[in-house]
């Protein structure tokens, strides 16, 4: 068994899906009568299905971070900084880097090195 989707609510569909497709190699993908885009991940990985968001969800409220994995965070960074997407502060941990930012309706995301790090156990 593997995690397949996460749900995503947003205000503004249409910001969500393009940021996720221009950042991270999302392709949308939508269906004829079906409220929800479905972001297909172009590594395999999980998607990510965008759905408007009810008049009583709070955005941004989510106990969830998003943490995409990334071999060369600060490159990476600055390529979305070029972009627009401003990610604070790199973080170095233990063998590894990340970097936190928001996506357009304030979730909270991450790139993190964490996956290729030399660990005792992958020397």
């Amino acid at each position: 068994m593997r995690l397949g989707r996460l749900v995503l609510y947003a205000r503004d569909v249409e910001a969500m899906v393009g940021f996720y497709e221009k950042h991270f190699a999302f392709r949308p993908l939508r269906l004829t009568n079906d409220r929800i885009i479905e972001l297909v991940a172009s590594d395999g990985g999980a998607n990510l299905m965008i759905h408007p968001a009810g008049r009583a969800q709070k955005m941004g409220q989510s106990l969830v971070k998003l943490v995409f994995d990334v071999e060369d965070v600060q490159a990476f960074c600055a390529k979305c900084a070029s972009e627009g997407l401003e990610f604070g502060s790199l973080h170095r941990a233990d063998g590894y880097v990340f970097a936190n930012a928001k996506d357009p309706c304030g979730n909270s995301i991450s790139v993190s090195s964490r996956s290729f790090r030399q660990s005792p156990g992958k020397r």
